[in-house]
């Protein structure tokens, strides 16, 4: 049966992660055109509004992606929940996006891009319709249909490539010949920042058509009793979340206020462009999230569901520390993916694909507080971890700049998982192998540690001993898991 359960999660895994990872990846693969075509400068102030927007894009959802997949799998009707869920993001949806637009000249004011008012109506946009998808999307997840939830994320993604492809390489030529082009009410002549933005918005109205044959046999009615229940589980999940996000994104908000403002831009583009390189491992954590918080949820009830949560953080570090190694182990060859004025930043990387593995493993550890219904004591862990977030910014970045930043978030992931850990040991034991998991990083950095002690070498001859280090890793993987090569089946 844990065979069975493993195999399914994988396999769930493997197809949203065709999305997932076709979309990062492709976005990934447009990071040359940026650190090529912006400033850092530029590429900064990108930074900081998409910062904004990952913490805003929490907020409006109100935590009701976890809330449907819990009451959606007790004895309540599945399409009241998700019918009363969707209603009421729909409505919060609408209010953003009218206040966004209403508010654009003053908000640009604000931030000082006054020259790009209308960049907050895109952003208002996107943030309404990703609210409001993230429901339909949960409701896909709900449902296993996990190829229509790929394909209809492929299609934002690719919507959103092509923009950019578009906006970039085409755009500015044309409006140099056609100075008077209706394209300048949306766009300036010169590429900036906001050309990205206005491509994400773009495909986040081509989410919303796709979902229209959806919506036009959707019910919206809310069931105020339900909805009263769902927002007690929801918000403290939501409330979690936000130090959560700000977690991930305050140092970037923090460079604005704490470094000269002279320079805040530019190395805050410069630590986007090296902490994009660590985007493989989010990948992993992000398609791993997508499948596993409704399988946890679904095995809950199952006698051996603990054990099986135990086995399943195993094999995710094991896999995790084998990502951190394929970067590192190759970055000759990754790091040309930056343009030269963005290459300072690749001496964060080792340290946040790290951080990024820690925030992984929390989250395999936080599902205790989920599925005993604690989810008020998130807001305690993740609050803990945006304070370690502060203070190692605050104390260090006049001094380290990015590099301060990336030691937050290692250190803020450390002190969240410690903590998250003790609780779940207390409130909802799982028989976790912590000595295999500190085994594999344990391996992972000392092959990590011999690649740097090696002299100055051939390229071809120094790839060759790396390829060589990452077989032994997977060997001890496979022997640590008695996993025989030719019983191995994928």
């Amino acid at each position: 049966m844990s065979s069975f359960a493993l195999k399914k999660l994988a396999g769930e895994t493997a197809i949203y992660g065709m999305s997932t990872i076709l979309a990062r990846f492709i976005n990934f693969l447009l990071v040359p055109l940026y650190t090529r075509v912006l400033a850092t400068s530029s590429y900064g102030e990108l930074s900081d509004a998409m910062a904004y927007i990952a913490i805003l894009q929490v907020i409006l959802v109100l935590g009701l992606e976890t809330g449907c997949f819990r009451f959606a799998n007790t004895n309540e009707d599945p399409k009241r929940v998700f019918s009363s869920a969707l209603s009421l993001v729909g409505i919060i949806s609408v209010v953003t996006f009218v206040l966004f637009s209403v508010f654009s000249g003053q908000l640009a004011s604000l931030y000082g891009y006054e020259h790009i008012s209308i960049c907050f109506v895109y952003i208002g946009g996107i943030l309404a319709s990703d609210a409001f998808t993230a429901i339909l999307f949960a409701r896909l997840r709900f449902e296993h249909k996990a190829l229509k939830f790929a394909t209809f994320k492929t299609i934002k993604i690719l919507t959103e490539t092509v923009s950019n492809l578009i906006l970039f390489l085409v755009i500015p030529s044309y409006l140099k010949a056609h100075p008077d082009s209706f394209l300048t009410t949306f766009i300036p002549p010169t590429p900036d920042f906001s050309y990205v933005i206005f491509a994400i918005f773009l495909s986040c109205v081509v989410a919303i058509l796709l979902f229209i044959p959806e919506l036009l046999k959707f019910r919206f009615k809310i069931d105020k009793p339900l909805l009263g229940k769902m927002l007690a589980y929801s918000l403290p999940l939501m409330i979690a979340g936000l130090p959560g996000i700000m977690n991930d994104m305050l140092d970037r908000l923090l460079f604005r206020f704490i470094l000269p403002d002279a320079i805040w831009k530019s190395e805050l583009g410069i630590f986007t462009a090296g902490a994009r390189l660590a985007v493989i491992m989010m990948l992993f954590i992000q398609m791993f999230r997508f499948a596993a918080e409704p399988f946890f949820f679904a095995k809950a009830s199952e006698k051996d569901s603990r054990k099986l949560y135990s086995e399943v953080m195993n094999h995710f570090t094991a896999f995790g520390m084998f990502i951190f190694l394929g970067v590192m182990l190759f970055i000759d060859i990754i790091g040309l993916f930056l343009g030269k004025d963005f290459r300072g930043g690749i001496s964060i990387l080792p340290v946040m694909l790290m951080a990024y593995l820690l925030l992984g493993i929390t989250y395999n550890v936080s599902m205790w507080y989920k599925l005993s219904g604690k989810t008020n004591i998130a807001i305690y862990i993740t609050s803990l971890g945006l304070v370690v977030t502060l203070i190692v910014n605050i104390g260090f970045m006049p001094a380290y700049s990015f590099h301060a930043s990336a030691w937050g978030h290692l250190l803020s992931y450390l002190v969240m998982l410690i903590v998250s850990t003790i609780l779940g040991n207390k409130y909802y034991p799982i028989p976790y192998k912590w000595l295999r998991v500190l085994l594999y990083i344990s391996v992972g950095l000392a092959l990590y540690g011999i690649s740097l002690l090696l002299p100055q070498m051939h390229l071809v001859a120094k790839f060759a001993i790396h390829s060589v280090l990452i077989l032994i890793y997977i060997f001890t993987y496979l022997k640590i898991e008695k996993i025989s090569l030719w019983k191995l089946k994928l």
